[in-house]
């Protein structure tokens, strides 16, 4: 008798043990969320964009003003103030301009062909050398337009 007893609670009785396979189904997936969330935040780069305004204003005073202009050339090459620099030379020169400045800004200037990765690659070169903010000049207007 006791046998039955047995057999017909292991069978199809009351199982007092609760299912946790939707539990760690829910965890995996809040795991991953979090894990992509933390990658995502990683690559963040915080830069600051000038008002269109403000730069038109500011266009004949900038080349009697000390800033500094990053150039990304349509052919490849870069320049610092119109003055040609090579890539691999590039941490060296932002170096030897911002060691003694206080104030570290850097205004980055692209060409419109240039890669996303050619400009990621300036700016964290820039960001390694000290340069703390950088800020975007917007595209020259034409005069079609």
């Amino acid at each position: 008798m006791g046998m039955s007893v047995d057999s017909n609670a292991g069978s199809g009785g009351f199982n007092p043990e609760p299912n946790v396979v939707p539990m760690i189904d829910i965890l995996l997936v809040l795991l991953i969320i979090f894990m992509m969330q933390v990658a995502v935040s990683r690559r963040t780069m915080d830069v600051q964009l000038p008002p269109k305004q403000e730069v038109q204003a500011n266009e004949n005073e900038s080349a009697s003003s000390n800033q500094i202009v990053l150039e990304l050339l349509e052919d490849g090459s870069y320049s610092i103030n119109s003055e040609p620099v090579e890539l691999r030379q590039l941490d060296n020169k932002i170096h030897e301009i911002y060691d003694q400045r206080p104030a570290k800004l850097l205004f980055v200037k692209t060409a419109g062909n240039r890669e996303y990765g050619d400009v990621v690659e300036a700016m964290d070169i820039a960001r390694g050398a000290g340069v703390q903010v950088i800020g975007f000049t917007p595209p020259e207007l034409k005069g079609d337009d």
